[in-house]
């Protein structure tokens, strides 16, 4: 028998005892409704997601350059995975970029930690859940949604890249949004990074030998994903996959107004293209280099350049 939880966040509201409801706003939206009510009741909640959309960006507009790492809340405080994320949160504030979690422990608490303790931004993103997590002690700006699909907005809205550790199905659900908006070219094509070679090894070789090899992919689109095994590799990735974007954009806008444009500090973010120059890796799934400078990582691509 499940445990009542003691306290529950419903957006900025916390409720307790008899106040706990019985499933979470996303639920609500999502049950399938008898009778025509729910026309009736459907309108007025838009009117609450939109207060959720506008809450997001008006609290996230000024926090800078960051990068969104989302892994595993299983992960324990003696893992190797949780010291690993702490040194990827770390190590990208020591690159002057902040930190976006979804706010709740394991892998979210260590990359929190990690910029936190580094002086950085750590921003958590935490969701009504029928199970309370609560946001961890190292978030230093963090905001509670009603629903999935906004809080997904703003992990991808305000991020530069993406660096993905060990996780579950919430974790691939992030994942595989985030590749999705990179190939529909929704969004700018940003780094995205898996960190353990040994944990994602199995995917990237069903996404290269079964999706892509059946046509239900381009061969192109193995160049979205970088794998890599250190914490110094993901965020040298990372930080080369910013460089190409902010040069390509210097370059666009220059010829576009016939002269050299310094871009904005938004700008200085999310590669265009993951070329041969910046993505491609090392390693078990591939052989070539993570990046000019250098830099290792066992990328989707082997040792080829990207087409242009």
């Amino acid at each position: 028998m499940t445990s009542q939880p003691r306290f529950h966040h419903r957006g900025p509201a916390m409720l307790r005892g008899e106040q706990i409801p019985d499933r979470t706003a996303d639920a609500s939206l999502l049950a399938p409704e008898e009778g025509s009510a729910w026309a009736r009741q459907d309108p007025w909640r838009v009117m609450r997601i939109q207060a959720e959309f506008v809450e997001g960006f008006g609290t996230l507009a000024d926090i800078g350059p960051c990068v969104s790492v989302f892994g595993s809340a299983r992960i324990k405080r003696d893992d190797p995975v949780y010291r690993l994320t702490e040194d990827v949160g770390r190590l990208l504030v020591e690159e002057g970029l902040g930190v976006i979690t979804g706010g709740g422990p394991g892998v979210m608490e260590a990359a929190n930690k990690g910029a936190s303790e580094a002086g950085g931004t750590s921003v958590g993103l935490g969701i009504e859940l029928p199970f309370e997590q609560g946001m961890n002690d190292y978030v230093n700006l963090g905001i509670n949604f009603r629903y999935f699909f906004v809080r997904k907005t703003m992990f991808v809205k305000y991020a530069l890249g993406f660096v993905v550790m060990p996780g579950g199905f919430g974790t691939l659900d992030e994942l595989f949004e985030a590749v999705t908006l990179v190939q529909t070219r929704k969004v700018s094509s940003f780094p995205i990074v898996l960190v353990g070679s040994e944990y994602w090894g199995g995917l990237v070789d069903w996404i290269r030998g079964t999706l892509i090899a059946s046509g239900m992919a381009s061969d192109a689109d193995q160049y979205l994903l970088t794998v890599v095994d250190t914490a110094e590799e993901a965020v040298a990735v990372v930080h080369q996959g910013i460089r190409n974007l902010a040069n390509a954009r210097r370059a666009e806008a220059a010829k576009e107004n016939g002269g050299a444009v310094r871009p904005s500090s938004r700008m200085r973010g999310k590669i265009v293209r993951n070329n041969g120059n910046g993505l491609v890796g090392n390693g078990p799934v591939g052989n070539g280099s993570a990046g000019s400078d250098g830099t290792g990582g066992h990328g989707l691509t082997g040792n080829r350049s990207h087409p242009d």
